[in-house]
């Protein structure tokens, strides 16, 4: 079955946004015309979260990171201005904890992570640090990449000390 077959039901999207989102997938291996799809896709500025998704995990992996990141960041202004969460950390994280399982948080919540990871890959050390300490302590179940790169930038800079 080719992609240009699959229905997308589950997008709720005009058909346009559809039809470049297949045209993305089709031209994946061109990159610099499979890219130009993805952008027409998001260039509406109320284009719907789906689509964002779908965008930031599209440039994540191609290792546009500077893109992916930027999407990820869209995608989280996008829900916490829809779910009315506050930016400071010491108030947006027992929202997060109490409604984890809401499926918009719970988007929140990958997305932010995701933002640690495009960091960590970006060379943003720090930054990427406190972000996956913050989702690692309301992910207990580590459905998202947090942890695992908490770990692996703990680890890292255990290593560093351990060589000076």
């Amino acid at each position: 079955m080719k992609t240009q077959d699959l229905p997308l039901s589950w997008y709720d999207v005009p058909s346009e946004v559809k039809q470049l989102l297949i045209a993305a997938a089709d031209s994946w291996e061109d990159t610099e015309r499979s890219q130009i799809y993805i952008e027409q896709a998001i260039a509406d500025p109320e284009v719907a979260l789906d689509v964002l998704i779908a965008a930031y995990r599209y440039f994540f992996y191609k290792h546009n990171d500077p893109l992916a990141l930027q999407i990820a960041n869209r995608v989280v202004q996008r829900i916490r201005a829809a779910e009315s969460l506050p930016e400071e950390w010491v108030q947006l994280q027992p929202i997060l904890v109490n409604r984890r399982e809401d499926p918009a948080i719970r988007l929140y919540i990958n997305a932010y992570a995701v933002t640690g990871l495009v960091l960590a890959r970006l060379g943003a050390i720090e930054a990427a640090r406190e972000i996956t300490q913050r989702v690692s302590a309301i992910d207990q179940r580590r459905e998202s990449c947090a942890a695992t790169v908490l770990d692996v930038l703990t680890h890292a800079g255990d290593k560093d000390e351990d060589e000076s």
